[in-house]
């Protein structure tokens, strides 16, 4: 009979991430669970080219105050998902910065209040929902592998998309259709992109987080609630809470090591449980 001790060639591991000398491009790093990303990344020695929303001076402002901070580690650059001029321009300003890039964190996104900003009526924020959500982020992905293909690295590369537990995972009646579909999409995305990458050292995932402390998540879910009904809201969420963007920005430092090549093309559930248990929002009406 074999000793369990034969089957131990080396002491465990311990898992310690360190990413100095890979870059991540963060679309959407000025807020939320984008942000998080940014701050996370560079505690952990990446340097990082994040992107803002072009056209938008607050986002900009708070950009350029980022990369004044971190000027060694940090650059911004203005993102305009309906354009591929633009997606690719944010792209190759970023490898002229830093040289070749490691990591694509694919969280640029708008929500259901969010995407008012982009029309004035519920057929045009459909459409604009869209195409920022999900043929935005499809096109960085792709612009993305094409220059990770161009480029002689051995490193391992990691893009890490962003989807949603709803659309990514369940579905929620009473929620937008187009967020939910725009969100479903990005899974299928990240599923079919992995299955043409399984032979390249270009590793895909999705994150689907849940119930976010975000300001996106705050203005199409919270604000129009009395402060009664949020509380009643935040307790009937699994653990009684929100989910933290710092939360999210370590799974996500999780994919961006090295340790996470075994989950390609994984699509994960980081609702803290709402994926598996829905109606504890879709029927809390009931």
């Amino acid at each position: 009979m074999t000793s369990v001790s034969a089957f131990s060639a080396s002491p465990p591991k311990r898992l310690d991430v360190n990413l100095e000398g890979q870059v991540a491009y963060v679309t959407g790093g000025v807020g939320g669970i984008g942000r998080a990303c940014v701050d996370t990344l560079l505690a952990h020695g990446a340097q990082v080219a994040l992107t803002f929303a072009q056209n938008n001076e607050r986002e900009a402002v708070e950009a350029k105050n980022l990369e004044a901070a971190y000027p060694r580690a940090l650059s911004t650059h203005p993102l305009e998902l309906r354009s591929m001029v633009s997606i690719r321009q944010g792209l190759a300003d970023a490898q002229t910065r830093w040289g070749n890039l490691h990591i694509l964190v694919n969280s640029a996104a708008v929500g259901s209040a969010t995407v008012a900003a982009f029309a004035g009526d519920a057929a045009g924020q459909d459409t604009a929902m869209f195409l920022i959500n999900a043929d935005g982020a499809l096109k960085v992905a792709q612009a993305f592998v094409e220059m990770a293909r161009s480029q002689r690295c051995e490193q391992p590369r990691k893009i890490i998309n962003f989807s949603s537990v709803g659309g990514g995972v369940q579905a929620f009646p009473g929620f937008r259709l187009s967020d939910g579909m725009s969100k479903a999409a990005v899974a299928f995305m990240t599923r079919q992109l992995a299955a043409e990458t399984v032979d390249t050292n270009i590793d895909v995932f999705a994150v689907c987080p849940g119930a976010t402390n975000t300001r996106m998540f705050q203005m199409s879910t919270l604000d129009p609630m009395s402060p009664e009904e949020r509380v009643r809201f935040t307790r009937s969420l699994p653990k009684g809470r929100l989910i933290e963007p710092e939360e999210i920005a370590h799974i996500v430092l999780f994919l961006a090591s090295d340790y996470s090549t075994p989950m390609h093309g994984a699509v994960i559930d980081a609702s803290m449980g709402l994926g598996v248990r829905p109606g504890l929002i879709s029927e809390r009406t009931l």
